[in-house]
């Protein structure tokens, strides 16, 4: 997809919750956890850093996923730069990963499935989910539209670790194992990147 983007992205990862404390061997549930995956303390303050550093930026508009964590980032983002939070745009398809029957569980699990060939996972659904690749069809589908509704626009993206880091990928044209080389550099609870 590499080619000159008409608007200025930021992409935001939601602030630190649960599953990066006592939960983190488990997969989150889809579309959320039940009850609903909150932000923790230290993931407020990150929202609030973020916020600080887009302060300035020109924020336009705010794209969001609707599960709690990507709501309380984008929610605090906003008051941090004064944007009207009625105004966040709640989109489906910059929801996290769905893991179909392996929501909500071991991880491990899912990595067991797939024989621990995370390459694998590009390709193959698990049972009642969706691929990576299904997953990086939604986000890129979402980011196109955006990319052809607005010119000229700074969009600030608020999402998961996954697909922004799919959404990355394909802006970049990487194949699978180059994805895959480059999963250690996924983007971190309440990191920005600007594409």
């Amino acid at each position: 997809m590499n080619k000159v983007l008409n608007n200025e992205y930021y992409l935001l990862r939601h602030g630190k919750n649960i599953h990066q404390t006592e939960k983190k061997d488990i997969v989150y549930g889809y579309p959320d956890d039940t009850p609903p995956c909150a932000l923790i303390e230290e993931g407020v303050l990150e929202a609030r850093r973020a916020g600080e550093f887009l302060k300035g930026k020109g924020i336009d508009y705010i794209f969001s996923s609707d599960a709690l964590r990507t709501r309380q980032t984008a929610e605090e983002v906003s008051r941090v730069i004064e944007y009207n939070q009625d105004m966040i745009i709640y989109d489906l398809r910059l929801r996290d990963n769905n893991w179909g029957i392996f929501n909500g569980r071991n991880k491990k699990e899912v990595w067991d499935y797939y024989e621990n060939e995370k390459i694998k996972a590009f390709s193959i659904p698990p049972p009642q989910g969706e691929s990576w690749h299904d997953c990086q069809n939604r986000i890129v589908d979402f980011f196109e539209e955006i990319e052809s509704g607005y010119s000229g626009k700074t969009i600030l993206i608020v999402s998961h670790s996954n697909p922004l880091w799919l959404l990355e990928g394909a802006l970049k044209g990487l194949s699978n194992q180059q994805m895959l080389d480059g999963y250690g550099d996924i983007i971190k609870t309440g990191e920005i990147r600007k594409i």
